[in-house]
């Protein structure tokens, strides 16, 4: 008998991908000259808002992007702005530190050709406090914070359609509801794909509810529900089907796999900065939010196809 081996899979669109990492790394995709710069007038009382949360959002992606200070990237933007042959006025560090805290951020995306396949993940970020080295020599006199992101990620696409962040003490599992909600009404969802942590009952159903197939592990020694719900029913098909086939070839036989590039997008998000540079939680979910915003304007620019080999 042989032995198994692992598919090998080739990128076949080398070039084009190659000339989208380049564009990467040009920062005029980030300035549009068209774009609203200033904020229009609100119709409320007192004094108005000078900037829009366009402006707003790519003085941010800028901080975000090079991991500057608020006023190094005041005086970045400016740079950028004279060498463009703009005169806009760019806001100071107290601007941008007030406006983080109630910014509304705009998350590109551009939508898959077909119905949705969800790929569900969640991961921890570091907010504040002393390092792993520090503690270990010193004690740790300061607590460290840690932050969670909840992500969805369209499989077809490789952009981020849903984003939540909590503090740790949240779990994965009661955040789903919360990220299926992000998904417009009439955006149809094939497939929930998501790991063993959201196998409860809620999940089950919200899923569901949304006409959408869940690829969602049985827990071990899994016991079958009382098929009261939709999702109940489904969820003992899929323990049935691991007891009498195996949990190896239940996850070939549905793609569970495919949550691994959900894995990957946390990783990225990660190379953008290991921890928060925001201090509050308001401002660290903008600033996760900019992260997410960046990815997915990566993302538009071109990302590989991959085949498998023989």
């Amino acid at each position: 008998m042989s032995s198994w081996s692992a598919t090998r899979y080739k990128t076949r669109n080398w070039p084009s991908y190659n000339t989208a990492l380049k564009q990467r790394g040009s920062l005029s995709i980030w300035f549009d000259p068209e774009m609203s710069w200033h904020a229009l007038p609100t119709g409320k009382r007192g004094r108005q808002p000078e900037f829009s949360d366009a402006a707003i959002q790519i003085c941010l992606t800028m901080k975000v992007l090079f991991g500057m200070p608020l006023r190094q990237t005041t005086g970045f933007v400016e740079s950028l702005l004279r060498l463009a042959g703009l005169d806009w006025k760019v806001p100071d560090f107290s601007t941008l530190c007030r406006r983080q805290k109630t910014l509304n951020v705009a998350i590109p995306y551009r939508g898959g050709s077909g119905p949705l396949h969800l790929l569900i993940d969640a991961t921890g970020i570091k907010a504040e406090g002393e390092g792993e080295w520090s503690a270990r020599k010193h004690g740790g006199s300061k607590k460290r914070l840690w932050r969670k992101l909840h992500l969805g990620m369209d499989e077809e696409t490789l952009e981020i359609r849903a984003v939540g962040v909590t503090t740790s003490n949240i779990g994965d599992a009661p955040m789903l509801p919360d990220l299926l909600d992000q998904i417009p009404p009439d955006q149809e969802i094939a497939t929930v794909t998501a790991d063993g942590a959201y196998d409860t009952r809620r999940c089950h159903n919200v899923i569901a509810a949304r006409g959408a197939a869940a690829v969602i592990p049985p827990r071990k020694n899994a016991q079958l529900w009382k098929p009261t719900t939709v999702g109940a029913i489904a969820r003992n098909e899929a323990v049935r089907a691991c007891k009498y086939l195996g949990r190896a070839l239940w996850r070939k036989l549905t793609g569970y796999h495919r949550r691994s590039r959900a894995e990957t997008k946390m990783n990225c998000v990660k190379l953008l900065g290991q921890g928060l540079m925001a201090r509050d939680f308001d401002r660290q979910v903008a600033e996760l939010q900019v992260r997410i915003a960046v990815l997915n304007r990566y993302t538009a620019l071109g990302i590989p196809i991959t085949e498998p080999v023989g």
